[in-house]
């Protein structure tokens, strides 16, 4: 073979290696779908992230958004586990299509579902049923992490003993256990909280804790200073709500804990 015959076979080596690099990538995308499902007579619709380059069984993680509703944000953040390897469920707490900007919409719709608390956990159990029914999720190491009222609403799911490895809650509310609901607990918890939260204080913190303290429940609560209500949210100054601010230096950091904190409770 000459010069020019052995320039054109490694060209064409070089373009079918780039195919087939171009080939993994794509197949090796997250894939997005939308699924439909209720709790009850309620019509809820969540978006179920995971990347199918991943072969075999692998954790599931529950993602509750914050009172705005299931919008780009949760999504956001659902992806972004889906591609570190987990299978991701950006669940539906109010109904297919309910998102606002507008506090006072968004305070009366998490009012509604957290006025019963037994109807707010079976709402939160109900996407939790549907992540672990999905392909490829072993439903013996999952989790759940959530925002604002989704960080209230993973705690509930610890509250009533649902059966995951761990809850994470960024920036939640922070219901305290009474004594009955801290012997249910089987999830290890960690709490992301802002030192600047102006939402929810140190005594709300402080009762908290004190619920859990002396038992047998795995938690901790890592405090960021001088972050606000919503620091994980690059939107959070936005919504013309004084005391929501976005906190990069904490967003990074609470996102990194929740990583290793995965790690402790998904390993073998």
């Amino acid at each position: 073979m000459g010069h020019g015959g052995g320039r054109r076979a490694a060209a064409a080596l070089v373009c079918a290696l780039a195919w087939a690099i171009l080939a993994g990538a794509a197949q090796a995308a997250v894939r997005e779908q939308t699924i439909d499902y209720h709790d009850g007579e309620v019509a809820l619709q969540g978006t179920l992230y995971a990347d199918d380059a991943h072969n075999g069984p692998r954790p599931g993680v529950l993602v509750i958004h914050e009172w705005w509703g299931l919008n780009d944000y949760a999504r956001q953040r659902a992806r972004r586990l889906a591609e570190l390897g987990y299978v991701a469920f950006a669940v539906d707490m109010y109904g297919a299509g309910k998102v606002t900007e507008h506090p006072k919409q968004a305070g009366e719709w998490a009012g509604m579902v957290t006025a019963n608390v037994a109807a707010w956990r079976q709402r939160a159990l109900a996407a939790l049923a549907v992540l672990r029914a999905q392909a490829g999720v072993d439903p013996a190491r999952l989790a759940a992490i959530g925002y604002c009222f989704g960080g209230a609403s993973v705690l509930q799911l610890a509250y009533s003993g649902a059966d995951l490895r761990g809850v994470v809650s960024f920036h939640g509310s922070l219901p305290a256990a009474d004594a009955a609901e801290v012997g249910h607990i089987r999830a290890r918890i960690l709490v992301e909280h802002g030192g600047a939260d102006g939402f929810v204080g140190p005594e709300r913190v402080a009762a908290f804790e004190q619920a859990l303290a002396g038992s047998a429940v795995d938690w901790r609560v890592t405090v960021h200073g001088g972050a606000k209500h919503g620091f994980t949210n690059p939107d959070a100054g936005d919504y013309g709500l004084e005391g929501l601010a976005y906190d990069a230096r904490a967003d990074r950091r609470s996102w990194a804990a929740m990583q290793d904190f995965f790690g402790e409770i998904f390993a073998p």
